[in-house]
């Protein structure tokens, strides 16, 4: 269970910084960044990936396999 914590909070952090990073570079299009929405967008990112994440992790499976 601790790799599994491990690898998806890893995967969150990712995907949370890539809607950030998509959420401001919108938002530079119109003049202003709105961080409440930038910060809203990357926790909402952040909570879908944990939710999807309980389908299954390709690297813990592989590590669970392995006998690592």
């Amino acid at each position: 269970m601790n790799k599994w914590i491990r690898a998806a909070t890893v995967r969150a952090i990712r995907t949370a910084a890539q809607a950030a990073l998509a959420a401001i570079g919108s938002a530079t299009l119109f003049g202003a960044v709105d961080w409440r929405v930038v910060g809203s967008t990357a926790l909402l990112a952040a909570i879908a990936s944990y939710l999807m994440s309980l389908s299954g992790l390709p690297e813990v499976q592989d590590d669970d396999e392995t006998g690592t």
